[in-house]
């Protein structure tokens, strides 16, 4: 007698897959046809991890032992200092290590939320708190940016009109992913007034806070006064010191009860990897150089590429302030089928290109369907072949849509 069929979590209705990865079996069938494929798809930096860190991997202790659920107390320490050169200022027990940015985030989401209710997201944004907010059983209720204005936020009315009974958070990243956008001091503070009247928490995702170019500097929410008990900060070292492997991450916040429950969430899965905090105190101490350096390479790689793009005809562009990713808005009806067709169909010399389609980092059905996400995350050489396949791979994909529709009239 067979049993009965299994069933699993209804999460999976929540999750849809990955914008950033979901195309790799294209990318993978690419390569085995002895095919080049240049990422433009993920923020995985080329650029060589920080010196400090990797000389502390070779100083590990005899036995590397459990270390404190909260993170290793040099480390907290470690952090306020880094925090006050920023101008956020923190004791040690208001700073919480975590296994990543991504733990930092559904620990914040499990302390701020229950099963049901929703937080508010300005779109399009970070896809993969999709997921996140799908493990806590949580709903993304979406404040739509756009890309003519720059994806900045929005007036704090637009934020109000969507707070509902269930409503327990707003949560965004700044300098933005996917977009490079850098909020303006004013929009921030008007979201901290907006969190603190209706008794909501504000959660900021701080990960690319080094890497802005000149024309606006990244203000943390933390810079604010007088609303302590609403104000929550995640943050990573993975894209900072370029060691996306280390997976250490924070939790800022001077919200006691809040924090003594991350607490007890935290004791269940033991501690941070102590090795790799280790290694990130070590770059917390290390000379500044190697960020200025670092921040100069992207400032050329994102100049170069938005240089490039905006000369592409029909290709609309936001101009990145932050980060190491923008949106482009292409002269095409599908932008997911435009990418697996550069995968599958098309190469120069045997290079070819990966994208992210960005209707993936949209709640709002349909958004962002002819839009993809770029991360300059290669030399400007490598960028420059890359650009010249999208180049002519998208004038000879629309040539063959134009054929196809062609021949579906004469059929017709």
């Amino acid at each position: 007698m067979k049993g009965s069929a299994l069933h699993l979590s209804e999460r999976k209705h929540m999750v849809s897959e990955s914008p950033i990865r979901k195309l790799v079996p294209y990318a993978d069938a690419a390569r085995e046809a002895g095919h080049t494929v240049f990422h433009l798809n993920i923020g995985q930096p080329d650029i060589r991890t920080i010196p400090a860190m990797r000389d502390a991997y070779s100083q590990a202790p005899e036995v590397i032992a459990y270390g404190p659920s909260q993170g290793l107390p040099q480390l907290r320490a470690g952090f306020a200092e880094y925090y006050a050169g920023h101008g956020i200022q923190v004791r040690t027990d208001q700073i919480f290590i975590t296994n990543g940015g991504s733990e930092a985030i559904v620990f914040a989401l499990m302390a701020v939320t229950s099963p049901g209710d929703e937080i508010i997201i300005p779109e399009p944004y970070y896809a993969n708190y999709n997921g996140f907010a799908a493990m806590v059983g949580v709903k993304v209720v979406p404040v739509t940016t756009s890309i003519r204005e720059g994806f900045h936020l929005p007036d704090a009315v637009d934020f109000e009109k969507k707070i509902g009974p269930r409503t327990r958070a707003i949560m965004f990243s700044n300098p933005g992913n996917p977009t490079g956008a850098v909020f303006s001091r004013e929009k921030l503070r008007e979201l901290t007034e907006l969190v603190k009247s209706h008794s909501l928490f504000l959660i900021s995702d701080e990960v690319y806070r080094e890497f802005t170019y000149g024309e606006k500097k990244a203000v943390s929410i933390l810079e604010f006064e007088g609303f302590d008990d609403n104000l929550i900060v995640v943050d990573s070292v993975s894209k900072r010191y370029s060691a996306c492997g280390a997976r250490i991450g924070t939790i800022v916040s001077r919200n006691e009860e809040f924090l003594d429950l991350v607490l007890r969430f935290a004791q269940a899965r033991l501690c941070p990897p102590t090795v790799d905090q280790m290694a990130v105190l070590a770059a917390l101490k290390a000379p500044e150089e190697y960020l200025k350096e670092v921040r100069q390479e992207y400032k050329e790689r994102r100049d170069y590429l938005y240089r490039q793009l905006t000369g592409i005809p029909g290709v609309e562009v936001s101009f990145p302030e932050g980060a190491f990713y923008l949106i482009a808005q292409l002269p095409v009806d599908d932008a997911e089928d435009f990418a697996i067709w550069l995968l599958r169909d098309f190469n120069i010399d045997g290079e070819t290109v990966m994208v992210a389609p960005a209707q993936g980092f949209y709640a709002s059905p349909g958004l962002g369907k002819n839009q993809i996400r770029l991360a300059y995350v290669l030399t400007v050489e490598k960028l420059e072949r890359a650009i010249r396949i999208l180049r002519e791979g998208l004038q000879a994909y629309r040539a063959a849509r134009d054929l196809d529709r062609g021949l579906e009239r004469r059929v017709v």
